[in-house]
């Protein structure tokens, strides 16, 4: 490619690129291209008319070049750029990233490129040549490098660029850090050159003994051979694809031990297809909606959630590793949950395959947060193309029971059919899990004396979820025992969100909200949970947050300091006492289902 396009004029191409990359990439061959990558700072996006990404190096007495990789900043990938380095905590703009690696292409086989996430948006080069790009800085994407790569040493740069736009998602303000940088995983992952790209083995949504089956060539080749087995099961499913290259069917299963959470049983399943064997640990579970309960397995649950961010506060940084997805899903896992809210976007796979491991059930979501642009198209493509591609790395994990596809959004004719249609575009990939939306509408209606809610939009979803901070941002019109809720009464309702700030180790008033302290945050909490009382359709509530998480939001120069204070465990990872409240009133519900 002779000429260096721009971003914005890239965007064409990035919207293109959007759709599932390769599954379970961590079943495969692959090489990590993690560690220390050479970075430029790139504060007037310069790098790409000097040529950054072809790393000239001078060969004359006249030569020089500005702009180099060699003998400057280094970077650890994975990880973002702002807990690196302290000039680069606020920075939003462009970081260069450039790298050497060996490489030997086999005959007959594949190269991948996959990047796990790059936030925001990134243009890759590779050899000094553009190969690719993709906006959205919470799912996967990949690149076949094939034809690209050289036998011996190649360079790889990657241009990141993580400036808040109006048509970005999320948009302009968002209330978490707008970490930037190459922040999961970078694998050459090596196939044969016709490989499985896509399965689905899932259980059916309502039946127990029955496993759905979808398999993907690479290649849109008809007659080829394709087998699933579950050894565990004695199940082997065999088949050959249609012209698309492509397989579905399924099979009956017996004494099927089905994964619920508390009690995760996982089977390792293969899938073959030509030259290609893909090993997984996948479980089977039935999630859906009786009236206003949610069923997991035939049996209603309630939902014990909590929130949390990708973040290691302690760091200051993004998590990205297994060790900061122990950290974070041991602390929920002591609260009592069953579930978590990975807020506000898809998570690391890490994240999403240790709490399947660890029997929690996950609700994703993708960032349609506030001052979301719903008249955009362009920005309805990449809403869609962030679900597909959420969906489709994880569809076969079962631990993710909930899709979510907004938080706090306003309705509108605009926003209406924004939401339509991804809610089309998610059913189109998965329909076996809930579709979920989270609103801050409910209102207290003075004449009848009830928290209500107007938002026609709800009818079009499985599960109704409300943010509601009561005690915090909406003062008591009422004393807790006496707060009845009528919304969406023939639906399941979630408490997705609700609290208060406090300050570990502050003491005060339990009555004064400026207090900040945790005596008033305590008493908060026992309010709610008494109005929990009153809610009939009530089927899971879930804290904001677990952690104390990093935001420029927050601008109280003494209790906040550029930091979120409603977790329930402070930044240094030390308990509340609204964490005891919880944990309490969780042990409370799980012994109710006993």
């Amino acid at each position: 490619m002779k000429k260096i396009l721009s971003f914005i004029v890239l965007s064409c191409a990035v919207l293109s690129a959007y759709g599932s990359a390769l599954v379970n990439v961590y079943g495969r061959q692959y090489r990590l291209l993690n560690g220390r990558w050479d970075a430029i700072v790139d504060l007037y996006d310069q790098g790409g008319r000097m040529k950054v990404y072809e790393n000239r190096q001078p060969e004359g007495e006249t030569d020089f070049y500005e702009y180099a990789f060699d003998g400057g900043l280094r970077l650890e990938v994975p990880g973002d750029w702002n807990s690196q380095n302290p000039e680069l905590k606020y920075y939003e703009g462009t970081v260069w990233y450039g790298r050497h690696f060996d490489a030997e292409p086999q005959q007959g086989k594949r190269e991948i490129l996959y990047f796990g996430a790059v936030s925001y948006r990134c243009n890759v080069y590779l050899n000094g040549r553009f190969i690719g790009s993709h906006e959205g800085g919470f799912t996967p994407f990949e690149i076949d490098v094939t034809d690209d790569l050289k036998r011996g040493d190649n360079f790889l740069v990657v241009e990141v660029n993580n400036r808040r736009t109006k048509d970005a998602i999320p948009a302009l303000a968002f209330d978490w850090w707008n970490y930037g940088g190459i922040t999961r995983d970078v694998m050459l992952v090596t196939v044969p050159d016709n490989y499985v790209h896509d399965y689905k083995v899932q259980l059916d949504k309502h039946k127990p003994d029955l496993i759905n089956i979808e398999v993907k060539m690479s290649e849109p080749v008809a007659g080829q051979s394709v087998k699933v087995e579950i050894p565990g099961l004695k199940k082997r499913f065999e088949a050959v694809t249609d012209e698309n290259g492509e397989v579905q069917g399924a099979m009956n299963v017996k004494n099927l031990k089905r994964w619920a959470p508390d009690a995760p049983v996982l089977y390792d399943v293969t899938v073959t297809g030509g030259d290609d064997r893909v090993e997984e640990r996948i479980g089977f579970r039935n999630i859906e909606v009786d009236g206003t309960r949610i069923l997991i397995n035939g049996e209603p649950r309630f939902m014990r959630c909590i929130s949390f961010h990708e973040e290691i506060p302690q760091r200051m940084g993004r998590a990205f590793s297994k060790a900061d997805a122990t950290m974070l899903l041991s602390e929920a896992r002591d609260l009592g949950v069953n579930m978590i809210r990975l807020a506000h976007y898809p998570q690391n796979e890490y994240t999403v395959r240790m709490a399947e491991e660890m029997g929690i059930l996950l609700w994703q979501e993708i960032p349609i947060w506030q001052g979301i642009d719903f008249t955009d198209a362009g920005t309805l493509e990449k809403a869609k193309g962030m679900l597909t591609e959420m969906i489709s790395r994880d569809r076969n994990r079962c631990a993710v029971g909930f899709w979510g596809v907004a938080n706090e959004t306003k309705p509108g004719e605009a926003r209406d059919a924004f939401l339509r249609e991804l809610l089309s575009t998610g059913r189109a990939i998965d329909t076996t899990r809930l579709y979920v939306a989270a609103f801050d509408l409910v209102e207290f209606d003075r004449d009848r004396k009830v928290f209500s809610m107007n938002d026609p939009f709800t009818e079009n979803l499985d599960v109704v979820a409300v943010n509601k901070y009561m005690g915090w941002y909406h003062p008591w019109p009422l004393s807790p025992e006496k707060a009845v809720w009528d919304v969406n009464p023939d639906k399941p309702l979630i408490i997705s969100e609700f609290g208060g700030e406090a300050l570990y180790g502050q003491s005060g008033s339990e009555d004064i909200v400026s207090s900040w302290s945790e005596d008033y945050q305590a008493r908060l909490y026992r309010d709610n949970i008494e109005m929990f009382s009153h809610i009939p359709n009530l089927a899971g509530v879930s804290p904001w947050i677990l952690f104390d998480f990093r935001s420029p939001f927050r601008f109280h120069p003494v209790n906040q300091e550029g930091w979120n204070r409603k977790g329930l465990v402070s930044d240094r990872g030390q308990r509340k006492k609204a964490w005891y409240l919880m944990r309490d009133y969780y042990k409370s519900k799980r012994d109710a289902e006993k």
